[in-house]
């Protein structure tokens, strides 16, 4: 079945997002070779498994954490080919089972303070960050009528009787400024960034973290959904994503319905319309019925979008995970050997409101290896 609006096209990706899954030991035969000068040269030699919005930042932030390292990023998908590089990109943080809400509150305002110090520089326009002011609307007065991280975003306020007279289904809003940060932007900034700085990204399969073994000294993980085969996590699960890229330059300000399924989300050069969360769904073939129910209900919210053009279809699987975000460390052990593995993934569709804030802590984990790599025992932040 085909969708019917103008100009559009459909672009999915001919398999899942994770860049990170991967098919054997052969590709890494000949790392102890590539990295003989590296290990004459740096005594701590980190991997970064991953190179989504969360593997990158996360070498970020190890670079400028753990002193003297040699960091590579290895992945066997790179932006533009990337989960993240799917994501609607709007900082509106969502709660993880078995993270304490003064946790999660620190990791989305350390992430908006670098962002927004991104947004405020000479960087934004390359970066992808900016500003954007709108409504998160309700359609039943919510039990929290104000949600934790309302005094992180800028101006933050309930809405009023005249704001919530173009929303006439709903009886309740917040009103706010928050952060957007564009992926397809974003992360090929953060790649010449950690490229200028010394990071080598290679890209490769892997199809065991013990492959990395003896060629790094500290490996994190950073995969994502490749993380149900790469660290043996059943709770990991794809929540398949859905959306629309539009061209529609008169709308200025976000929508969002407060349960989080459909939204408007204006950026630099197009809107994203959204979208569905499919539980279990790995299907990255755009579906025509559900662009016309996105489409449909955008355009409830907002009629002026009966007017967008060049329509695209774009398809993603969120990286979820039962217990929430893993932040870990791990000790990997054969023949009285080990490797230090710092698990850095299970964001779902958070990742890019907390993103700068978990990497944060995995840098710190890697710290911890770094200066105490016979520990005996894994540590963990939860």
């Amino acid at each position: 079945m085909q969708l019917k609006l103008p100009g559009m096209v459909s672009t999915a990706l001919d398999q899942p997002l994770t860049g990170k899954t991967s098919v054997g030991a052969r590709a890494f035969c000949g790392f102890q070779d590539c990295f003989s000068r590296l290990r004459s040269m740096d005594p701590v030699r980190i991997a970064v498994v991953g190179a989504g919005v969360v593997g990158l930042s996360t070498a970020m932030c190890v670079s400028k954490l753990v002193p003297r390292c040699s960091i590579t990023i290895i992945s066997d998908k790179s932006s533009p080919d990337t989960t993240s590089d799917v994501a609607a990109g709007m900082l509106i943080p969502h709660v993880y089972p078995n993270t304490p809400i003064p946790t999660l509150k620190q990791w989305f305002q350390e992430t908006f303070d670098h962002l927004f110090a991104i947004a405020n520089s000479a960087e934004a326009g390359d970066a992808g960050v900016h500003l954007v002011s709108g409504w998160q609307i309700f359609q039943s007065i919510p039990a929290e009528e104000v949600p934790f991280w309302a005094d992180v975003v800028l101006g933050f306020r309930k809405m009023t009787k005249a704001e919530l007279k173009k929303f006439p289904q709903h009886v309740f809003g917040h009103a706010f400024t928050t952060l957007k940060c564009e992926s397809p932007a974003y992360l090929p900034w953060l790649e010449k960034r950690l490229k200028g700085s010394g990071v080598l990204i290679l890209t490769r399969r892997i199809g065991d973290l013990w492959e990395l073994h003896p060629s790094f000294d500290v490996v994190v993980n950073c995969s994502g959904l490749g993380s149900r085969q790469l660290a043996q996590d059943s709770e990991m699960f794809p929540v398949r994503g859905q959306v629309l890229n539009v061209r529609a330059p008169w709308v200025k300000h976000f929508i969002r319905d407060g349960s989080g399924l459909t939204y408007i989300y204006p950026g630099t050069s197009n809107v994203i319309l959204g979208g569905t969360r499919q539980q279990g769904d790995w299907n990255l073939s755009p579906d025509a019925e559900i662009s016309r129910g996105i489409f449909s209900r955008c355009c409830a919210l907002e009629p002026s979008l009966q007017g967008a053009c060049d329509i695209r279809e774009k398809v993603g699987l969120r990286p979820f995970r039962r217990a929430g975000v893993r932040l870990q460390i791990e000790f990997l052990a054969q023949d009285g050997r080990r490797l230090p593995v710092v698990h850095h993934y299970g964001h779902g569709s958070g990742g890019i409101s907390v993103h700068w804030g978990t990497a944060l802590e995995a840098a710190r984990l890697v710290s911890e290896c770094v200066q105490a790599p016979r520990t005996p025992t894994p540590k963990s932040n939860l």
